[in-house]
């Protein structure tokens, strides 16, 4: 018997996956407890409509991420910070802080924790910052930290 399966099951298979398993396995065990549904033309037609759905959806989130990093890219962050002698910082520019500023400045609604700071800033000038926006789209921007 052909099974469409509704969530995951250890050993069988992920979640829209369609599997062949024994009557007895299916009737007692999956289809009581909802694990999945038996793989009929018309819930496999569903499945198909469904999964064209989730991959226009997921095309849709990629270009809006593309346009997105576009938009960082042309943007120019400015951070004010206190420092010491000789244009040193009193600590580092954080997440929270780029993130902070991103919205007052530019607008720009940005997660803390899709900030990627692979050395610390903790000198004045102009840093390009990486932001993950997709899986598979990352944007820049420009912090910009000068002295108060």
């Amino acid at each position: 018997m052909e099974i469409i399966l509704l969530e995951d099951v250890k050993s069988l298979g992920k979640k829209d996956e369609i599997v062949k398993v024994n009557e007895g396995y299916a009737r007692n065990y999956i289809l009581p407890k909802k694990l999945g549904m038996e793989a009929t033309k018309k819930n496999l037609n569903d499945l198909k409509l469904k999964k064209q759905n989730e991959e226009r959806l997921a095309k849709k989130k990629y270009e809006e991420a593309v346009a997105y990093a576009a938009q960082l890219a042309e943007k120019e962050v400015v951070i004010g910070i206190k420092t010491g002698d000789g244009g040193k910082l009193f600590g580092s520019v954080s997440s929270r802080e780029i993130a902070a500023e991103a919205k007052k400045q530019c607008g720009f609604d940005i997660d803390k924790k899709k900030i990627q700071i692979e050395e610390s800033i903790k000198s004045l000038g102009v840093h390009q910052v990486k932001i993950k926006l997709h899986p598979q789209v990352t944007g820049e921007l420009k912090v910009k930290v000068v002295e108060i």
